[in-house]
């Protein structure tokens, strides 16, 4: 399994995700400007230019037509994906970090930092099918979390929003009323920060990780744990493979620690976990750096990686994956 060595980005990579179809990867980096790459072969396709800090999340919907980035810059911004082309500004009074299409397109979920005296929020925005119908006032604000939230995604049928940052609390809150409707167990929960949530394709659980150096399964509805994942490093990124039971979990240290560390590549593994049994299956080394993003492809056949080392490395599976026994 040779990996596509993709670089295009000048800083650490903060987020990939792939189009519905999987025939596009997005990449988010702290250079200020997000990329489009063909999934198939790694070539670049071109580039988003407009913001202007780190950009930490993106989104793309289901038609592939448009794109939604969380910047530093106190900005989201929708983008037009074929042409590169800003279509609108949500500006904010602090960093905008996590981004989420619901299902059907047409809101958007976007989560700010705590930034001078202001506290964290959640924001719903309508996302309007013409760009010149586009308004940026919210439809709902959700304010509570102490801290940063790293993730905000949607639940079933756009019902609820599932978030979990900085506290280490996964929090499930009402889309309509704006409640908040539960919150994990502390005894069971996360004892760090919440780096990461990745929904499964079927969007009945998703996988959070965390600084704690490990991750775990939750059930989407009733926020039931149902597994639990226990790594040697903290945890930065995860991934589901939308075909068999395996999770990746990425990591290494934060930036400023990365010195103290062995510089040899492996250090910083995707490492492969079956999704039932909770045992380590194998590991893909190769980034220079910590681990700050992974995505699957939908098919299930080839998954990314984004490194502080700013490569993605893209890597297609070999037919002996695939044989992997499970159970």
């Amino acid at each position: 399994m040779r990996p596509i060595l993709m670089k295009g980005h000048e800083r650490p990579l903060t987020f990939l995700k792939y189009n519905s179809d999987g025939d596009l990867l997005f990449s988010c980096a702290k250079d200020h400007t997000p990329t489009v790459w063909f999934a198939d072969n790694g070539e670049r396709l071109g580039t988003y230019r407009g913001h202007n800090g780190a950009v930490w999340c993106c989104d793309v919907s289901r038609d592939s037509t448009r794109l939604i980035t969380g910047s530093a810059d106190q900005s989201a911004k929708l983008w037009d994906v074929q042409s590169g082309a800003q279509l609108f500004t949500f500006n904010f009074d602090s960093p905008a970090r996590a981004v989420d299409f619901s299902v059907g397109d047409k809101l958007a979920v976007i989560t700010t930092d705590p930034f001078m005296g202001l506290t964290s929020a959640i924001h719903v925005k309508r996302i309007a099918a013409d760009p010149d119908d586009q308004v940026g006032e919210s439809v709902l604000v959700l304010k509570g979390p102490q801290g940063r939230i790293n993730r905000a995604v949607w639940g079933p049928l756009n019902k609820t929003i599932i978030s979990a940052g900085e506290d280490a609390v996964v929090r499930i809150w009402d889309t309509e009323t704006g409640k908040l409707l539960q919150e994990n167990d502390k005894e069971i929960g996360h004892k760090k920060t919440v780096t990461s949530l990745a929904k499964s394709t079927d969007g009945s659980h998703f996988l959070t990780g965390s600084l704690d150096k490990s991750a775990k399964l939750w059930d989407i509805r009733s926020l039931t744990l149902i597994k639990t994942y226990v790594t040697e490093r903290p945890v930065n990124a995860v991934a589901m493979s939308p075909l068999l039971n395996h999770v990746v979990l990425g990591g290494g240290q934060d930036a400023s620690a990365v010195t103290t560390t062995d510089h040899r590549a492996g250090k910083f593994e995707a490492k492969f976990y079956d999704k039932v049994l909770q045992e380590e299956i194998g590991g893909v080394k190769g980034h220079f750096g910590p681990i700050n993003a992974l995505a699957f492809n939908p098919d299930g056949k080839s998954f990314s990686s984004g490194g502080e080392d700013g490569y993605v490395r893209l890597h297609h599976f070999d037919p002996d994956y695939f044989k992997i026994p499970s159970i």
